[in-house]
């Protein structure tokens, strides 16, 4: 089971890079982040919390939990494991700026999944900035597949909170704009399967988080 968990992954890793899914989006993840500040009023990371769809979920708790009670902790290490290893190749979905200049993170720590009552799966983990950077110029950053095999949206209420943060921080969200006649029309499997490497579709459906202290 792991190592179908594994290969899973790595399938949507592939079709990530490649653009040769067969539908689009193909899996569904629920987003809430939260951006962490150190005791000098400096932006650490962000912390991030990705629940994914009923199909997905019942993939990844197939023969776990017992007495029909979820999966703990413990049984699904190995596939939070799993499936950080294997994201790390496309930064995690996780695209962060300051002063219109990438800003890089390093591999993800407190990774752990959970699932609930009902086997929806989420996985939790930090992914903290290659050097904290200070907060006074504005900090964003953006949850999205660029090829949109998967779909990431934030949760409607409070999907992202600051940590820590000095007094007078904010975050605000800016939603993307409504796609074009000319995009919507391309919204075919043949479209995304002739997706050249590179291409950066699933950023025109992501919203951006920005946070600015005084």
């Amino acid at each position: 089971m792991i190592r179908l968990f594994s290969i899973l992954f790595g399938l949507l890793a592939l079709l990530a890079g490649s653009g040769a899914a067969t539908a689009h989006p193909h899996v569904w993840v629920a987003v809430r982040s939260e951006v962490v500040f150190d005791k000098d009023g400096k932006i650490l990371g962000v912390r991030h919390a990705w629940e994914f769809d009923e199909m997905y979920s019942a993939f990844a708790t197939q023969g776990l939990g017992k007495d029909g009670k979820p999966p703990t902790r413990a049984e699904l290490e190995p596939f939070a494991k799993s499936s950080t290893e294997t994201l790390s190749e496309f930064d995690y979905f996780t695209f962060a700026k300051q002063n219109n200049a990438k800003v890089d993170f390093k591999p993800p720590q407190d990774v752990y999944m959970e699932a609930d009552d009902k086997r929806n799966v989420t996985l939790h983990f930090f992914l903290p900035l290659e050097a904290p950077v200070a907060a006074k110029k504005p900090f964003s950053f953006q949850v999205y597949d660029p090829t949109y095999y998967v779909s990431f949206g934030l949760e409607k209420q409070e999907p992202v909170k600051l940590a820590k943060a000095p007094t007078g921080c904010s975050i605000s969200l800016v939603d993307p704009g409504p796609l074009v006649a000319a995009d919507n029309q391309k919204l075919s499997e043949a479209f995304f399967q002739n997706m050249s490497p590179g291409a950066d579709f699933g950023i025109k459906l992501a919203t951006r988080a920005i946070v600015a202290c005084p």
